[in-house]
């Protein structure tokens, strides 16, 4: 029985890769983002064009350099864009910088809080709007029937199905769907986000040791 749960589950796996690979073949837009870590290549989605045009805006104007993942959560997510943080002191307290404007929301049933996506950012406000330049890479967990309880719970809304079978099988973080703007995955480098997410962190989720942002580099689909 073990055997075949195993080849289900790299049957499954495959599928989502080759989706993967099609989705991101079929965008206009992917970003390299380079860290002291490694690389993580991520592609944007056409389906979200204020937060993709926002973030390769942010891009081409080198605001993200040197700028620091400044929350680190192991099992959920690692987070960057705080303008204060290319300067900030060892002991600083970071997550509050911003650009002075906020982003509306887009949300899109299809996308959904799985392990790679990237998603922006935001306060407590009632329009569920984006910051302006926050983001961060979902790690997750690996996900049952309790992680979809108490999403309900938070959320008041079902997972759907087919979210479900991913979340069992890669890990994500569902209690996040529809309430964050997902607008991009990584397709090459998670590797580099599970070591960035296993980094020693202060009682604030602020890496002990500098993870910074030293570029990121956007290709356009020809």
């Amino acid at each position: 029985m073990s055997a075949v749960n195993n080849q289900m589950t790299k049957f499954l796996l495959l599928i989502m890769m080759l989706w993967v690979a099609i989705n991101s073949h079929a965008q206009t837009y992917q970003a390299i983002i380079k860290t002291n870590y490694g690389n993580i290549k991520v592609v944007l989605f056409d389906e979200t064009p204020l937060h993709r045009d926002n973030f390769i805006k942010l891009v081409n104007e080198h605001f993200y350099d040197s700028l620091l993942f400044h929350r680190v959560i192991k099992g959920f997510v690692i987070q960057g864009g705080d303008p204060t943080s290319k300067t900030a002191k060892d002991t600083a307290m970071l997550g509050e910088g911003d650009l002075g404007y906020t982003i509306p929301a887009e949300f899109n049933p299809k996308l959904f809080h799985k392990k790679g996506v990237l998603a922006q950012a935001r306060d407590d406000n009632p329009q569920k709007a984006s910051s302006a330049c926050q983001f961060y890479i979902v790690q997750g967990k690996v996900a049952n029937d309790s992680t979809f309880i108490k999403a309900k719970k938070r959320t008041g809304n079902d997972t759907p199905e087919d979210h479900k079978k991913v979340y069992r099988k890669i890990g994500g973080i569902p209690h996040l769907d529809m309430n964050y703007t997902i607008y991009g995955e990584v397709i090459k480098g998670m590797k580099v986000v599970d070591k960035i997410a296993a980094v020693k962190t202060d009682k604030n989720d602020r890496p002990m040791e500098a993870v910074r942002i030293k570029t990121i580099q956007l290709i356009k689909k020809k």
